[in-house]
């Protein structure tokens, strides 16, 4: 009997680009598109958590509910508490009280969940396998989303986390040393995109200056990235992988509030996905 080739999904971030994948995952769970596993990076994460729980439409309903509420992203916030999202609102009063998170269905789905956190003090990326959703597993899911000099950093396992995304913005080599021989991977950005060094480099250098391996990670950012995204387009050239992104920029900020905008976003990754979906079916069930 041929054993079953372990299955996974790689989630990048990007904030409001994250609609995008949360577009393909409600086509997948409409599909019956099942992984082993999936590892998701910032929003990857903060989104793609819908995924393990079934709950098709939750990520856009609760942005567009919220999205201007200054209780989930504002200044204000951010000169309250340090987090332009606000911690407690985003990730407790909001999947316990006004849109529940279903916990049960997380729990009980089989298929492994990850989150890519950033430990500022060393500069390397960190990766949590959330099995529950518990308030110390959603404190690591919001480390994963918390972006540097908009965030306070989350103190959690002995040291302090930020957005993964500074040092492993695309997982897929930490998903195939996970034994997942087949990988999803949704980008957030078109194939021919490529990073350039952040124009915040100077307020970085003064802002963050207590954290130099931070500091040297996020110099590095842009070199790792392209690194990565290029690794993912040769793995789906050899078979190893599949790749669902953007056909064109997304075009749409970071913290967007404007409904229509993140709409569409949506629409766009749900759009990618239904275009793919008897590639991705085929590229999972091929032996």
């Amino acid at each position: 009997m041929e054993a079953t080739v372990k299955t996974g999904l790689v989630l990048e971030g990007g904030a409001m680009r994250g609609l995008f994948t949360s577009g393909c995952l409600d086509v997948f769970i409409e599909n019956n598109i099942t992984f082993d596993m999936t590892t998701g990076v910032s929003a990857g994460a903060a989104f793609g958590c819908n995924f393990k729980s079934r709950q098709t439409g939750r990520a856009l309903r609760y942005n567009l509910k919220y999205a201007r509420d200054k209780r989930y992203s504002s200044w204000q916030s951010f000169l309250k508490t340090g987090n332009l999202f606000n911690a407690e609102f985003c990730y407790h009063t909001l999947p316990e009280k006004l849109d529940p998170f279903d916990f049960e269905t997380y729990r009980n789905n089989p298929m492994e969940f990850f989150a890519v956190t950033t430990d500022i003090l060393r500069g390397t990326p960190r990766y949590h396998k959330l099995s529950s959703c518990n308030y110390e597993e959603l404190e690591l899911m919001r480390a994963s989303a918390s972006m540097p000099l908009v965030s306070v950093p989350v103190k959690a396992e002995g040291t302090l986390l930020l957005d993964g995304g500074i040092t492993d913005s695309i997982p897929l080599k930490f998903s195939e040393g996970a034994g997942c021989k087949k990988n999803v991977v949704i980008l957030t950005q078109p194939e021919n995109y490529r990073k350039k060094p952040s124009k915040l480099s100077a307020v970085m250098n003064i802002a963050l200056r207590k954290y130099p391996e931070l500091i040297k990670a996020i110099k590095n950012r842009p070199a790792m990235y392209n690194a990565q995204t290029e690794y993912a387009f040769q793995a789906q050239k050899e078979g190893r992988a599949l790749v669902i992104c953007p056909e064109t920029s997304l075009g749409i900020s970071r913290t967007c509030k404007n409904e229509s905008e993140l709409k569409r976003v949506y629409k766009e990754g749900r759009k990618a996905a239904e275009k793919n979906l008897n590639r991705i079916k085929d590229f999972l069930s091929a032996s």
